[in-house]
């Protein structure tokens, strides 16, 4: 369903990530009550109610609605049911032209409730009841749903196997692409080793994480701060991960964490070619974490951009150049990258673990998953004859 959007929209699209669940002119009033700080103040707080891809999500939902509208000549909001209904079943038949050649769904079931999610949050923002309580729109969804049932494509986990396979294609060390060599290994083995998400990843920063002793080992081992995350939004309950020291330097998230530090701090010294030109690289058995002493840390991304040239930008990755990360090494390891994405080093964690014969309850707690369903459907990927009565069959 290809609907030009009128100029007015395609403008205040172009604006960026703006909250679209704040009622304008309640906030007007507002301003007329109180002085501009205390107004300012509200309107920041009540912006940062919701995440960043929350709001960029419901906004161009919010959006194409309302150019589907002005199309239609139908009224955006207040919204009729009936309207809503159409809109949606259209959109559930709207196909696009897949990679391959041939025509898929433009919009899974799961994103038309978000589009009906995004339109009900508007409606509640500004005070409205929601066209999508309606029955119309309700059965309208659940007969989507029962059409398209078929399973969801899950991308493929990052084993370990796959993980060295990636590894294996980091760029030769030296100015000035050790810097993308040091920054990418450890954001694979980061997110593999924590089972973080793509979102974790790119909302990190170099004071999150903090080097540490095992006090059973006495190795050494990062904790890290997650803050806010997809189940923590607020971050009240202060998420960690703990990486314990691998047992290749190769595959150890300490040892990539400390070569990042000790850049990032070459950086910030201004001495960051010359750094990288006399840079030593260690042997492939020594640890380089051992001998890692923790320097200052400050808040900037710990996954910043990096450019061909060798610039470090002041801005984090984002979450889609996390997951063009994961396919760009999967494709130069001869995958591919159209059966990965940023998803796969969390999925690769718990399949893993489960081939090495963690418990759902210790994959539950690094993962973070407050669902044992989620993570049965990875052990069942990795063990599909764990703890299955046919092996009792005597056949």
């Amino acid at each position: 369903m290809e609907v030009a959007l009128p100029e007015p929209v395609r403008a205040a699209l172009s604006r960026g990530t703006k909250s679209v669940l704040v009622d304008s002119a309640a906030l007007a009033a507002v301003r007329d009550r109180f002085d501009g700080a205390q107004a300012e103040s509200l309107a920041h707080y009540l912006s940062e109610s919701q995440s960043a891809n929350t709001l960029r999500a419901y906004r161009t939902d919010w959006l194409a609605w309302s150019a589907w509208c002005a199309g239609e000549g139908r009224q955006a909001l207040p919204a009729e049911p009936l309207d809503l209904a159409v809109y949606l079943a259209a959109a559930a038949d709207a196909t696009r032209i897949a990679a391959d050649g041939g025509t898929k769904w433009a919009f899974s079931p799961a994103t038309l409730d978000r589009k009906a999610a995004a339109i009900a949050a508007v409606h509640a923002a500004n005070g409205l009841p929601s066209p999508t309580r309606a029955d119309v729109v309700r059965l309208t969804l659940r007969g989507i749903r029962r059409v398209r049932k078929a399973q969801p494509t899950r991308k493929r986990p990052v084993l370990l196997g796959t993980l060295e396979a990636l590894l294996a294609e980091l760029p030769a060390d030296g100015w000035p692409q050790g810097i993308a060599r040091r920054r990418d290994a450890l954001l694979l083995l980061m997110g593999f080793a924590g089972a973080l998400r793509r979102s974790e990843l790119a909302g990190l920063h170099l004071d999150s994480v903090q080097v540490d002793t095992d006090a059973r080992t006495g190795e050494p081992l990062l904790i890290v701060d997650l803050g806010v995350t997809k189940t923590d939004p607020t971050g009240v309950h202060h998420q960690r991960v703990v990486l314990p020291r691998g047992q290749r330097p190769h595959t150890c998230a300490v040892c990539a964490f400390a070569e990042w530090a000790d850049l990032l701090a070459a950086h910030a010294g201004g001495s960051l070619a010359q750094w990288l030109s006399e840079r030593e690289e260690p042997a492939r058995q020594v640890h380089r974490c051992h001998s890692y002493r923790t320097g200052p840390t400050w808040p900037q991304p710990l996954f910043p951009s990096v450019s061909r040239h060798g610039h470090l930008g002041d801005r984090p990755m984002t979450g889609r150049a996390v997951a063009d990360l994961v396919k760009r090494y999967a494709e130069r390891a001869g995958l591919d990258p159209d059966l990965f994405s940023g998803h796969s080093l969390r999925a690769g964690f718990a399949t893993q673990a489960a081939l090495g014969g963690a418990t759902d309850r210790e994959i539950m707690r690094q993962g973070r998953w407050t669902n044992p369903r989620t993570v049965h459907r990875y052990i069942r990927t990795a063990n599909p004859l764990d703890d299955n009565a046919v092996t009792k069959l005597g056949l």
